[in-house]
């Protein structure tokens, strides 16, 4: 990162005193640092701690003379290479979110024209209310990145995800972020879906299955490192979000297959999320437990088969469809069944009754028209790798072939 101009904007909460170790970090790294410091953050850091580390003044007026004088709200945010909000306050995200422009922070959020990599930072029920969840999608549709949270302890006492990225994570964000489109997947565009999906039952219940979403974000992950603009479209899973990665978070089978509808075109589409087949038409209230009862009948309907769907596109199918086959029995024999059925260009198969549901291992095997190709048991981060490197390979025989790839 030699060379780099960072903006940081720093909100106003505990994890602010991370900010001081992410700027001696990206120092060490390379890169200068010109901070932007809010009212709530100076509640919690001092500006003469970011001056010092930074060798730069630390700004926090809008309506500085010395600064505006120069028009300095244009000027930081557009003489800097990534603007980088850590930590990303509940309200610094709902206000970049909506536009506002009521301090020095959020008007050169609104005046910038460089990509902004937010690390979020609050509570675990402030990051998990629908419209902390509306604010985060809005800006990532915008083109927003984000890095964590982080799931863990905080300093309320209590736990869960909400934590702010360790200043080592938010680095290799900013160098993703920096990095010049180069690698295998140099300018395409790859979605990928992970996790589970969640069907409720009724306000409280819902049916779901046992992914952790672990290999579909390594596969995300992997693919931004060779160069891909990807998206991922998770469903609920108990993971930070990858760096340099554009996420969609959904909840059913429904909204998944719209947040991708959504996110088309593109080259490459991989279905790893383990969507459920069906779902019920969900109460409005809790269905109640009574002494006496039979147990309510549960109608179920069939679900969008997402895969199927993309696959079938005609002229907006990727040129790339590439499926997860996760059995417990006669697993190549689904798989190529799968693989015909649904017309895709790879399946990647494995056997979930040997504990790969949220283990950090997994065994895949490669079903094409070709034949199969079996990996030993390998890290998911290296299955996500080697997969990547076999999907870059693909589509430059299809260009080969004179395909439109």
């Amino acid at each position: 990162m030699a060379g780099k101009r960072i903006l940081l904007v720093v909100g106003g909460g505990i994890a602010a005193y991370k900010a001081l170790e992410l700027v001696r970090r990206l120092g060490d790294a390379g890169a200068s640092t010109r901070v932007v410091l809010t009212a709530a953050g100076k509640e919690f850091v001092t500006e003469l701690s970011f001056a010092a580390l930074s060798g730069a003044p630390v700004h926090t007026d809008l309506f500085s003379s010395a600064l505006e004088g120069e028009m300095g709200h244009i000027r930081l945010s557009r003489e800097a290479d990534l603007v980088v909000v850590a930590p990303a306050t509940a309200d610094l995200l709902a206000r970049a979110a909506n536009g506002l422009a009521n301090d020095l922070a959020t008007t050169l959020l609104l005046a910038t024209d460089k990509r902004v990599l937010f690390a979020p930072a609050m509570n675990w029920r402030m990051w998990l209310h629908p419209a902390t969840r509306r604010n985060v999608e809005r800006l990532a549709s915008d083109g927003a990145l984000f890095v964590g949270p982080e799931e863990g302890d905080m300093a309320c006492g209590e736990y869960g995800p909400g934590r702010m990225s360790e200043p080592e994570a938010i680095v290799r964000a900013v160098q993703t972020a920096l990095a010049p489109a180069s690698g295998p997947l140099a300018g395409r565009h790859v979605i990928v879906t992970s996790g589970p999906t969640h069907e409720p039952i009724d306000p409280v219940r819902y049916i779901a299955n046992r992914s952790s979403g672990k290999q579909g974000h390594a596969i995300a992950t992997a693919a931004a490192r060779a160069g891909a603009r990807v998206t991922l479209v998770s469903g609920p899973v108990n993971l930070p979000d990858p760096a340099g990665v554009e996420v969609r978070r959904v909840e059913t089978a429904r909204e998944m297959l719209a947040a991708v509808d959504a996110a088309l075109p593109a080259d490459v589409f991989i279905g790893a999320a383990a969507v459920a087949d069906w779902r019920v038409e969900a109460a409005g209230d809790k269905i109640k437990k009574k002494k006496g009862d039979s147990p309510p009948a549960l109608a179920l309907v069939e679900n969008p088969d997402i895969l199927a769907d993309v696959a079938a596109r005609g002229r907006e199918r990727p040129r790339l469809v590439i499926g997860f086959a996760a059995e417990t029995e006669n697993l190549l024999a689904h798989a190529r069944d799968k693989l015909v059925r649904k017309r895709v260009d790879l399946i990647v198969a494995n056997d979930v009754g040997s504990g790969v549901f949220g283990a950090g291992e997994n065994e895949a095997h490669l079903v094409t028209a070709e034949g199969v190709e079996s990996w030993p048991r390998l890290g998911k981060d290296e299955v996500a790798s080697r997969l990547v490197a076999r999907i870059a390979t693909m589509l430059e025989a299809s260009a080969g072939k004179g395909g439109a790839a």
